[in-house]
């Protein structure tokens, strides 16, 4: 039979008095109850009498029997297997809740309560038909008003079978509170305005889960979970929250119960094979339990788990020793825990001598005693099977219905003293009542429902139930009682406020961990608690999946360290990434940042790139090397030039010195030596006045030393003219004082060059922050380009002019003709300074003051070497050649 015709089977009953009529059209009052030849599940419950019965569905058994497939006889659903223990205690919270409003004065006062609870075996099938035959009566045959349907179901355990109640008896206006279905699709009013819940929104514990990835840096989850609405939906918002988090998942697998084998497989693997650390799951503790027994036996303990609440707090799977190492340190996401005073004396008072037709205890007495029951005389609040009544319409066969499961071994019959008082056991642990509590909860809702939708003040009025806010108990309209549930506002007996904000409950939720115990056992530990948007957690009480309390690490790629930023590799996740070094004159100083910060103009990165700090000042200091070196050829320079110097002064009577214009001699020497000093000016760091003196001294200073070289030329070239016939005057029109002034007029025109310069646009200090790198090149800016071009381009004119006039007398008969040295000499000078200048444009900061100091340095040194050399060797080597006769000869 197909899935969707067993759930239809149950709703024939509700049909068929449509379908039967007589001949006028008026429909038959009798109805053909079997139809639904199901109906040892109805017996398969608890059930108490009262005025008003709520409904309850509750998955006492989770797994459906053996399919019958000899087809010899019509199919029908049959009685689940797998006994559990702990929505039996769910069972007698809602038995208890009951009791308790009975006996209360104040809720319900004259109305005694009564309730029908099934067994929905945790399927949709079973699910649906015992909502149908709670909404409709039911084939109770130990029940004299079993036609009597319940206006309000209590459950069911599963989103989605309780995405099936709600939408099967929204027609009907059938309110239905679940204890468990946390499905966030559950929450829209428009599609199911019949739903409400005592659990919060998996939208909630969703988030949750999203909130306790980040805060403990899980940036590489991966998900299991079941097929189904609970599971789908719940990784849905979970991916929703993550996005643009840095959290991604790693992989998402989906276990299906039908196929539950090869899905538990299929997961396994790729837990396995991933290189996620931390695991979120949403599935059935029972599932659970399969995933875990299989990654156990793959020896796979190395992973964290993420719970969801409806596996987080399994007794069966705490207390389950094969799961020790590969369950240890899991955290999860618990439903609330609340105690329900006098409820563990309810659970322990229980046994099967004051209710024989129990067949759900006695499950309980067979698992906790190993024993069966004996049968006992006493009143019965359980439902027996008893004949069912005669159909009036429709004749089916008289077959007995199949059994549910293979027969199971005789157990010896109990002694009548077993007792639940000391027993320890899922059913009667009440120290964490989650499930239990909301059950509870629900039962307080639907009764509070009631109280306001019977409390009427025309009470006592004939026309009594015919308004709309008020019903007898006789006839209560699920529509009434659907209006007044949603406007339920009472305190708890815990003193708490409860109310639905629509289909909800404010989102309350414990935090818990599964930590060992040295008996080798796993114990349940509250570690935090959520409430609303709160968050509370104490990190340092959890013991994770290592045993240690050092937080796991589930990450696909490492933070990035300060210094570095991320790097997306492409086609991948964005928790996939590499890390790459910030470039210079950046930094990041945070763990994973996503980009790097360009430091202020005046600082620079530091060599791991995690601060900015203030550049370095550069320029060309006298401790440096380069300075060190240029100042001592410098200095050199100098003091040989001085050396020269006291040398020409000794020997100025010699023939030698007195014929090479002596006085134009010892000013040349005077004006090399401030050139090698005025070098010294462009060493260190550059001031106002010390910008300003450089350029204008190296201007003047060169000038002087080319118009001594000059005029000197100018000398040779007369000397020689006046030797000819008729020039004889031409040197006493060029004399001593004519030389003198010859000097002075040459300086005087670079000395006006340089002030105007220096008045206008005055060379000054400068910070060159354009160069990319950790320093600050300090130098000197010419100010104006004119004015510093007008100082080189008259002393090139000076030293063009003084070449030529030296080339042209470099011929003139004489045993030592200076023109020849004044021509090397100025060859020397120009090469220096005709290369000096695209040096100088291209050399960058310091490097620029050094390229003018050597070539300040270079043209020293070649006009000293080229013009006094020789000299100074003839007057120390070849006395012979500094007389009169020598000089004169030719």
């Amino acid at each position: 039979m197909s899935p969707w015709l067993t759930w239809l089977t149950p709703a024939i009953p509700l049909l068929l008095p449509w379908l039967v009529r007589d001949g006028s059209g008026m429909v038959q009052a009798t109805v053909c109850s079997r139809w639904d030849r199901s109906v040892g599940l109805d017996d398969r419950g608890l059930s108490q009498e009262g005025e008003v019965v709520i409904g309850g569905l509750i998955p006492f058994h989770n797994l459906p029997p053996a399919p019958d497939l000899s087809f010899s006889q019509p199919p029908d659903l049959q009685s689940c297997v797998n006994f559990q223990e702990e929505p039996l205690q769910w069972a007698h919270a809602l038995v208890f809740a009951v009791d308790e409003i009975n006996r209360n004065p104040f809720l319900l006062p004259g109305i005694q309560l009564g309730y029908r609870i099934l067994d929905s075996c945790n399927q949709h099938p079973w699910s649906l038909r015992g909502a149908l035959s709670l909404v409709s009566g039911g084939n109770i045959r130990s029940r004299p008003s079993s036609d009597c349907p319940v206006p309000l179901v209590i459950g069911d355990a599963s989103s989605t079978q309780s995405i099936i109640l709600a939408r099967t008896l929204g027609p009907l206006s059938v309110p239905v509170i679940s204890y468990q279905a946390s499905c966030g699709c559950l929450s829209d009013r428009l599609e199911f305005p019949n739903f409400f819940r005592t659990i919060p929104s998996d939208v909630y514990q969703a988030l949750t889960m999203a909130r306790l990835t980040w805060l403990l840096g899980w940036t590489w989850v991966g998900a299991v979970a079941v097929d189904n609405d609970y599971g789908r939906l719940a990784i849905q918002v979970f991916e929703e929250e993550i996005r643009g988090t840095g959290v991604c998942l790693a992989f998402f697998e989906t276990l299906n119960r039908a196929n539950l084998v090869r899905d538990v497989k299929r997961a396994a693997d790729t837990v396995q094979a991933s290189t996620a650390r931390v695991i979120l799951v949403f599935l059935w503790y029972t599932d659970m339990g399969a995933l875990l027994l299989e990654l156990g036996r793959r020896n796979v303990t190395d992973r964290q788990f993420l719970a969801s609440e409806a596996w987080s707090t399994s007794g069966q799977l705490l207390r389950n020793p094969a799961l020790f190492n590969v369950a240890q340190g899991v955290v999860g996401v618990a439903i609330r825990s609340a105690p329900i005073p006098g409820f563990e004396a309810h659970l322990r008072s229980l046994h099967p001598s004051r209710r024989p037709g129990d067949v759900l205890l006695k499950e309980l007495w067979e698992t906790e005693f190993g024993c069966s029951p004996g049968a006992a005389h006493g009143h019965s609040t359980s439902l027996l099977p008893s004949p069912l009544p005669p159909s009036t319409s429709v004749s089916l066969p008289q077959t007995p219905p199949p059994t549910s499961s293979s027969p199971r071994p005789r157990l010896a019959s109990c002694s009548g003293a077993e007792t639940l008082v000391e027993v320890q056991s899922p059913f009667t642990d009440t120290s964490q009542l989650r499930i239990t509590y909301n059950v509870y909860l629900a039962v307080y809702a639907a009764a509070h429902a009631l109280h306001s939708l019977l409390s009427c003040s025309q009470r006592d009025s004939p026309t009594w139930g015919s308004s709309f806010t008020c019903s007898p108990p006789h006839n209560i309209s699920p529509a009434e009682l659907l209006q007044h549930l949603n406007q339920v506002n009472f305190t708890t007996p815990l003193g708490e406020p409860f109310y639905f904000r629509g289909a909800d409950v404010p989102a309350v939720y414990d935090l818990v961990n599964w930590q060992a115990t040295p008996q080798g056992l796993l114990k349940l530990v509250t570690i935090g608690r959520v409430d609303g948007s709160n968050l509370l957690i104490n990190q340092s009480a959890i013991q994770w999946n290592t045993g240690s309390n050092t937080v796991p690490v589930s990450v696909c790629s490492d933070s990035c360290p300060p210094g570095t930023r991320v790097a997306r590799r492409k086609g991948e996740p964005v928790c996939c990434f590499d890390c790459i070094s910030c470039a210079e004159g950046e930094v990041s100083n945070t763990t994973g940042s996503m980009q790097c910060d360009r430091c202020p103009l005046e600082f620079w990165s530091n060599s791991h790139r995690t601060a900015c700090v203030p550049r370095q000042l550069e320029f060309l200091s006298f401790n440096d090397v380069m300075g060190v070196t240029l100042t001592t050829v410098a200095v050199c320079g100098a003091v040989a030039t001085v050396a020269v110097f006291m040398f020409f002064v000794y020997h100025r009577h010699t023939p030698l010195v007195r014929a090479n214009n002596s006085e134009l001699s010892f000013l040349l020497l005077l004006s090399l030596k401030l050139c090698f000093l005025c070098s010294l000016v462009f060493i260190g760091r550059p001031s106002v006045w010390a910008c300003r003196i450089r350029q204008a001294a190296f201007g003047v200073i060169f000038v002087l030393c080319l118009s001594c070289l000059l005029v000197k030329t100018i000398v040779v070239l007369a000397a020689f003219r006046s030797a000819r016939p008729g020039a004889g005057q031409l040197m006493r029109w060029f004399g001593p004082g004519q030389q003198r002034g010859s000097v002075f007029l040459f300086t005087s025109v670079q000395v006006i060059i340089c002030a105007v310069w220096l008045s206008v646009s005055s060379p000054l200090p400068y910070r060159d922050l354009g160069l990319k790198g950790s320093k600050v090149i300090l130098e000197c800016e010419v100010g104006s380009v004119v004015g510093f071009s007008l100082v080189l381009g008259y002393i090139g004119l000076l030293a063009c002019l003084c070449l030529l006039l030296a080339f042209l007398a470099r011929k003139l008969p004489d045993n030592f003709n200076e023109a020849k040295l004044i021509t090397f000499s100025m060859l020397i000078f120009c090469a220096v300074w005709i290369s000096f200048v695209p040096a100088y444009i291209s050399s960058p900061g310091k490097y620029a003051d050094a390229v003018e100091i050597f070539a300040i340095l270079a043209s020293s040194f070649g006009l000293l070497l080229c013009i006094f050399m020789p000299k100074c060797y003839i007057i120390l080597l070849r006395p012979e050649r500094n007389t009169k006769k020598h000089m004169m000869s030719k």
